[in-house]
């Protein structure tokens, strides 16, 4: 006889609120040969996300998501969906809480497989492993059986008894060919400034010569939320746009260098090297976006300025344009660079002019914060398409423009300061002869590199690979130092959150000039610091000293920025 169970009692109806919604993901290749996609939410992302995707306004509920204590409390469990083509494909979810001590390995991971037919699983609090080490909500992790595979995510996070959540909002599709989105997409434009590099650029090109259009700025400009990273990345999108106004010919090339959570204080140190691509390439036009980043330039605004200067006097007078992207909370630094375009008459961009009103604007509004950005510092693809019309809508403008020859030179007043735009980079590669090095226990080369997405390319190139790595177990126990003449100096250094990562202690002459510590970011990338800001050119013995434990035993430098 067959016996019919009795179905389960239906599960409470909680309330909850969206985290992630149908978000495309690309998977980059992970070491066991599936594909992989990071989705970051340390650093005010989760906070951000919440409030931009759940509709989350309450602080309360928002403060308790800053800690993993605090998110123990909030949720009862987390609803996880994926849709791919192949409905059948399996796929591991892992939301990994960061440690305390051990920022990738202390703390725990919250795990679940589900196959991709977009039927969602719950994984219940109350079952998770929780570590002793645990600290904050740090990354979600979504493996594909393989590399370079597309899916849409959706999580959710249902709440804990004595909590509500806000309703959830349906969003309409944007139509990029309507009438509100060109005049939302004609408010970027600042001043198209002097075209006359423009149009030099656009008689090249018509004459069949080869261009190059190039890229510089931070994890924007690298591609970061646009899935795939190189491809959908506002770069590429409006490279192909120009090319097609330049006549599509495969005489116009494509240079991106873009690196996440740099400022132009690095930017000008890498331009030679990822823009020039020491001396391989002319570029013809640079298109410069470090609006989002700069807060961490130590001389607000006169490296940023020294850079548009450093391409402004390139050889073959490339055309400058300025870009000026913006954050989920409104924030760039727009106010404090455009007087930069405006001394020497440049274009200039403003995402933020097109966007951010129009976020406020009720049902007038023609995309919504959770359309275009896809966590609180990127955007979407779509996101990325409206920063690509942005910069067309310009180059347009200034093709429409009448040039004028004369230009608003270099002499005179710099806007800000100018007083690194003869910065040149030295490092176990390059410029060796200009400084005497007794690299004493830093002997080793680093290959654990902040790593990013250049050009076309999906694979990752290492930034500053020509470094001084120093290990307490393998090294002797000397300090690097360095006989110099220059008037500023920046040591380059990595950061990490490494549980081995090592501090160390800057000397110049003698004397103590500041820490570097590589937990003040705690995530592998550059960082630039300065240690002497002279007017006049002197001698120095610079001394770099780890400042390491039985733990912390690992410093690297990646190089230096000179000026003499």
């Amino acid at each position: 006889m067959n016996i019919v169970k009795a179905p389960t009692d239906p599960e409470k109806q909680r309330p909850y609120f969206y985290i992630i919604k149908d978000k495309e993901i690309f998977s980059s290749p992970s070491d066991d040969g599936r594909g992989v996609s990071f989705l970051y939410q340390s650093g005010g992302r989760l906070i951000s996300s919440a409030k931009i995707t759940g509709n989350v306004q309450d602080e309360k509920i928002l403060k308790m998501l800053e800690s993993t204590d605090g998110f123990k409390k909030l949720v009862h469990s987390i609803g996880v969906s994926v849709e791919m083509n192949d409905p059948s494909s399996e796929v591991d979810f892992d939301f990994q809480m960061y440690g305390k001590k051990d920022l990738y390995g202390g703390g725990a991971n919250i795990e679940a497989q589900l196959k991709a037919d977009m039927s969602e699983k719950r994984i219940y609090m109350s079952d998770v492993d929780w570590k002793a080490d645990d600290d904050i909500p740090g990354q979600v992790r979504v493996y594909l059986p393989k590399p370079e595979e597309k899916a849409h995510l959706n999580v959710r996070l249902y709440l804990n008894d004595g909590f509500d959540a806000p309703p959830q909002t349906e969003e309409q599709k944007v139509d990029v060919e309507s009438a509100g989105y060109v005049d939302m997409i004609k408010k970027s434009l600042v001043q198209t400034g002097n075209v006359r590099r423009l149009h030099k650029l656009k008689s090249k090109a018509a004459r069949g010569e080869e261009v190059t259009i190039a890229y510089i700025g931070g994890s924007i400009t690298q591609g970061a939320g646009a899935t795939p990273i190189n491809t959908e990345c506002y770069a590429y999108k409006s490279f192909k746009k120009i090319k097609e106004l330049l006549g599509n010919g495969d005489n116009v090339h494509y240079v991106k260098a873009g690196v996440g959570g740099t400022p132009s204080e690095l930017g000008m140190l890498r331009f030679e090297r990822d823009v020039l691509r020491d001396g391989s390439v002319e570029p013809d036009l640079v298109i410069v976006e470090f609006a989002v980043n700069d807060d961490g330039d130590e001389t607000k605004g006169k490296c940023y300025e020294s850079l548009v200067r450093k391409i402004l006097k390139q050889p073959n007078e490339p055309a400058v344009i300025l870009l000026f992207s913006v954050f989920a909370d409104d924030y760039n630094l727009q106010d404090r660079l455009m007087p930069v375009g405006e001394r020497y008459d440049l274009p200039m961009v403003s995402v933020k002019n097109a966007v951010v009103e129009q976020f406020y604007a009720g049902d007038k509004k023609i995309i919504s914060k959770h359309q275009y950005f896809y966590d609180m510092f990127h955007p979407t693809n779509l996101g990325h398409t409206v920063m690509a019309d942005c910069i067309v809508n310009l180059i347009k403008e200034a093709f429409k423009a009448e040039a004028v020859d004369e230009e608003r030179g270099l002499e005179g007043e710099p806007a800000i300061g100018s007083d690194f735009e003869d910065v040149f980079l030295i490092d176990k590669k390059d410029n060796m002869e200009f400084a005497k090095i007794d690299e004493g226990g830093f002997t080793l080369q680093d290959t654990v590199l902040q790593s990013v997405e250049m050009n076309e390319d999906i694979e990752t190139t290492p930034e500053f690979p020509y470094n001084w790595m120093y290990d307490g177990k393998k090294c002797k126990h000397e300090s690097f130092k360095m006989e110099i003449n220059c008037s500023k100096l920046l040591v380059i250094m990595k950061d990490s959150g490494e549980v081995d990562a090592a501090a160390a202690k800057v000397y110049v002459d003698g004397k103590f000039v500041r820490d570097l510590d590589p937990y003040v970011n705690r995530w592998c990338h550059c960082n630039p610091l300065i240690v002497i800001d002279e007017k006049c050119t002197g001698s120095h013995v610079v001394e770099i000293v780890p400042d390491e434990d039985e733990v912390r035993d690992k410093f690297t430098i990646l190089g230096f920025g000179v000026v003499r």
